[in-house]
């Protein structure tokens, strides 16, 4: 599938910073394609991971649940009804369009209750279950490729019908691979490094998905 060209530059300018990704290009095209799909047909994209990669996930669904940038305006049916609801609140200028991504490291309450009375290692797969519904889909990041608690959520996800993208290092032996419908590998091992090279590629993918979607916000 090609990209039109508002959105390839996205793609072009992160393969111009990052030179070393140009081979990983084909997989973030990929991988683009794929969340285009799940967010067209209308599901939730979930995402997850420990650590830094907990910070990631969180990082990445801030991008996509507001404008990144661009403004992202409501469409002019939902503005004109909040006028005429609310005049003079201005609520079309104070809300966002966005994409329907949740990251399962939310909800710390329910998280720490089936960590500690069930299984640490299945509070993913567990909100997954719960808020999850065929079609969807997980993006599970491990610098390791070896999270056990992705590895839990993926074995899951595969049963509840429910795709599962891998955002890893370039590490064969990694766990999650074998459950993972799609695997983006970064070329590195070292979990600083992996992580160097995650942060401007699930950038891209947002600039990309908003490109796509919402253009220039108008």
């Amino acid at each position: 599938m090609d990209m039109n060209n508002n959105v390839k530059k996205h793609m072009d300018d992160l393969l111009a910073r990052y030179p070393d990704l140009t081979g990983t290009a084909e997989k973030i095209h990929t991988l683009y394609f794929n969340l285009e799909t799940v967010f067209f047909k209308n599901k939730t994209l979930f995402i997850c991971g420990n650590g830094g990669s907990c910070s990631d996930a969180e990082h990445f669904i801030a991008e996509l649940g507001k404008g990144f940038l661009s403004r992202r305006h409501i469409p002019s049916d939902l503005s004109a009804a909040l006028e005429a609801a609310y005049p003079g609140e201005n609520y079309p200028e104070r809300i966002q369009r966005g994409f329907r991504a949740i990251s399962l490291n939310g909800h710390p309450a329910l998280a720490s209750a089936y960590t500690n009375d069930v299984d640490p290692l299945m509070t993913y797969a567990q909100q997954l279950y719960i808020f999850g519904e065929k079609g969807d889909a997980v993006l599970g990041i491990t610098t390791s490729g070896n999270a056990k608690n992705i590895l839990n959520l993926f074995k899951i996800a595969r049963v509840l019908g429910i795709s599962t993208y891998l955002l890893t290092g370039n590490n064969e032996e990694g766990a999650c691979r074998k459950y993972a419908d799609f695997i983006l590998d970064v070329p590195a091992r070292e979990a600083y490094r992996v992580q160097e090279y995650h942060l401007p590629i699930y950038h891209a993918l947002a600039m990309m998905l908003e490109e796509r979607f919402y253009g220039s916000g108008e």
